[in-house]
C-alpha cells in the first residue's frame, strides 16, 4: 500500500470515529425525582365533631336509617347516604324530610415533598382511603350527648342492632399517599402529576422497556461518547505516525 493510501484510510477512519461520536444516542438529563416522603404542614380537622387526621385527607361518612320500597310492593328500612323522598309512600313510612349532617371531605393544606409543594391534583389522584377510628377525645358535650361509638364511628342508635327510622350513624376515612417516586413531576417549582401516572397505586406494574436500550440499562452520557470517539481518533492517528515511520525506514533501507 502507498503512503498516499495508507494516509487516506487513516483519515477516513478518524473522520468515521468523529462522526460516530456525534451521531450516538444520548440520553437526556431526567427530572428530579422526590427524595423524600410528603409532609402536610398542619392536621385536618372535622371542626363539628373534632375528629382531626395528620393524613392529607379527611372524609366524614354519613348515613340515615330510612324506609325505602324493595321491590315487591313493600317496604324495608335501609341505611343510605342520601335522603329518600318518601312524599309518595305509603302511612308509616315516612321519611324525615331532611339530612341532619354533610358528608363532607376535608384537603390537606401546604402539602410538600423536599421542601417543594405538591399540587392538590396529585393528591386526589394518587389518595387512598382507608377508614379509621377516631378517637373522640374533643367530640363536644352536646354530639357526646347525641351519639355513642358504634364500630369505627358514631351512631345515634339507642340499640345499634335495632336502630330506629331517621337514625344516623358516622364513620371517617382518612387519605393515604403512596410512595410518589415517578408518578409525579416537578415543573415550575411545584411537584405535578406526572404522565401516564396510575389513578391508584399500581400493584404489579413494571415498567416498558424502551427500543433504544436494554430495561434499566442507561444510555451512555454525550461527554462519555464525545470522549471515546476522541480516544478512537487519537489511537487512528498514533497508528498512522507509526506506520508511516516504519514506511520511510523500509525506504531507507
Amino acid at each position: 500500500m502507498s503512503l498516499r493510501r495508507l494516509l487516506a484510510t487513516l483519515l477516513l477512519a478518524g473522520a468515521a470515529a468523529c462522526a460516530w461520536a456525534e451521531e450516538a444516542p444520548r440520553s437526556d438529563p431526567q427530572p428530579p425525582a422526590p427524595m423524600g416522603e410528603p409532609v402536610s404542614a398542619a392536621p385536618i380537622e372535622d371542626p363539628d365533631f373534632g375528629v382531626r387526621t395528620t393524613r392529607f385527607g379527611l372524609e366524614r361518612r354519613v348515613e340515615m336509617y330510612q324506609w325505602q320500597r324493595d321491590g315487591r310492593g313493600g317496604y324495608q328500612q335501609v341505611w343510605k347516604p342520601a335522603l329518600v323522598d318518601s312524599s309518595a309512600f305509603d302511612d308509616g313510612h315516612e321519611n324525615p324530610r331532611s339530612f341532619p349532617l354533610e358528608n363532607r371531605i376535608w384537603w390537606a393544606r401546604d402539602v410538600s415533598i423536599d421542601g417543594k409543594p405538591v399540587e392538590l391534583s396529585v393528591i386526589k389522584a394518587l389518595g387512598q382511603w382507608q377508614e379509621f377510628r377516631p378517637g373522640f377525645t374533643r367530640l363536644p358535650a352536646n354530639l357526646a350527648a347525641t351519639f355513642q361509638p358504634e364500630g369505627d364511628g358514631l351512631g345515634s342508635a339507642l340499640n345499634p342492632l335495632d336502630p330506629g327510622n331517621g337514625d344516623i350513624r358516622i364513620h371517617w376515612r382518612a387519605l393515604h399517599l403512596p410512595p410518589l417516586a415517578g408518578k409525579v413531576q416537578l415543573r415550575g417549582g411545584k411537584w405535578h402529576l406526572g404522565a401516564g401516572a396510575p389513578a391508584k397505586d399500581p400493584v404489579s406494574a413494571t415498567p416498558v422497556a424502551t427500543d433504544s436500550a436494554p430495561a434499566g440499562e442507561p444510555l451512555p452520557k454525550r461527554g462519555e461518547v464525545r470522549l471515546i470517539g476522541k480516544l478512537i481518533l487519537a489511537a487512528v492517528l498514533a497508528l498512522g505516525v507509526l506506520l508511516v515511520g516504519r514506511y520511510r525506514r523500509r525506504r531507507r533501507a
